[in-house]
């Protein structure tokens, strides 16, 4: 049992993908990432009940991608980036193929898609 507890309050980073794969979620981070919002200014900006934004909250906390603070008698949510991290980093690996001219090419190779300058021929206006 005791194995069983620790498993399932442990931090995991599918919780992280799984979080982010809805898009009300994503919709909310947007507006977190502007702007920390109580629950209340949440649901003013979409068409869902207040208790669904709640669950929504819920997993996101749960992933660790925001965090709530109580001011006065509500909670004030705020954007907590940090798990996006390993995400940012798996996407990474996969910059290359949206845009392969882009500033991340470390060493300053010439990408698959970028034209060959040669020396014997006139450049085209």
């Amino acid at each position: 049992m005791y194995h069983k507890q620790v498993l399932m309050n442990r931090f995991a980073p599918d919780q992280v993908y799984r979080a982010i794969a809805d898009p009300t979620r994503r919709a909310i981070l947007d507006l977190l990432s502007v702007s920390d919002r109580s629950v209340k200014e949440l649901t003013a900006e979409f068409t869902i009940s207040q208790p669904a934004i709640s669950q929504h909250l819920r997993e996101l906390r749960a992933a660790r991608l925001v965090a709530a603070k109580r001011v006065h008698r509500r909670n004030q949510y705020r954007l907590t980036a940090t798990p996006l991290r390993p995400v940012l980093a798996w996407l990474g690996r996969y910059r290359h193929l949206v845009d392969p001219s882009g500033p991340h090419r470390a060493n300053g190779a010439a990408s698959p898609a970028a034209p060959r300058k040669s020396g014997s021929r006139k450049e085209q206006p």
